[in-house]
């Protein structure tokens, strides 16, 4: 009888052990982390669009006259909109406030703007949009005001 032996060589097997380690690393990342950026970018993005839309207003509705073509709503009304669902989403989203419900607002206004204004943008708004899903499905995480307001309620209702 022949014996085999099926040990690589430890060098080897020690890289392997260390790649896997290393790999495993971004496990180690509290998720409300992950859920704290997004909340923070997307705000970002959001804040600045609405910002930029007050600061000209005489050119935010020629934009809305002119280039973003809206159906079925007037520009003097879709601006207004648009603006106020931009500071309110972005707020909301921000500090984790009503965060689901910001959320797929804020989707709407994605939505709008990909099928209507700028669908060429589409990976931009694929972006923001998957941002805006991880809220929508996975909430707004231990940092935000959501998570005190359900850890208040749920202790009142003890």
């Amino acid at each position: 009888m022949i014996a085999v032996s099926y040990h690589s060589s430890s060098g080897v097997a020690g890289l392997v052990g260390l790649y896997r380690r290393v790999i495993k690393l971004p496990e180690h990342v509290p998720f409300s982390l992950v859920q704290l950026a997004a909340r923070v970018a997307v705000a970002h993005v959001f804040w600045q669009s609405a910002q930029s839309k007050i600061a000209s207003w005489p050119v935010t509705l020629q934009l809305f006259e002119n280039e973003y073509n809206l159906p079925l709503i007037d520009p003097s009304i879709a601006a207004p909109l648009a603006t106020a669902a931009e500071i309110a989403g972005s707020v909301l989203i921000f500090f984790g406030l009503f965060s689901r419900l910001a959320a797929l607002m804020l989707l709407g206004v994605v939505s709008v703007i990909q099928i209507f204004v700028y669908p060429e943008n589409w990976a931009e708004h694929l972006l923001w949009a998957s941002l805006l899903l991880l809220v929508l499905t996975r909430g707004a995480g231990i940092f935000s005001l959501d998570y005190i307001a359900e850890r208040n309620l749920s202790a009142s209702a003890r």
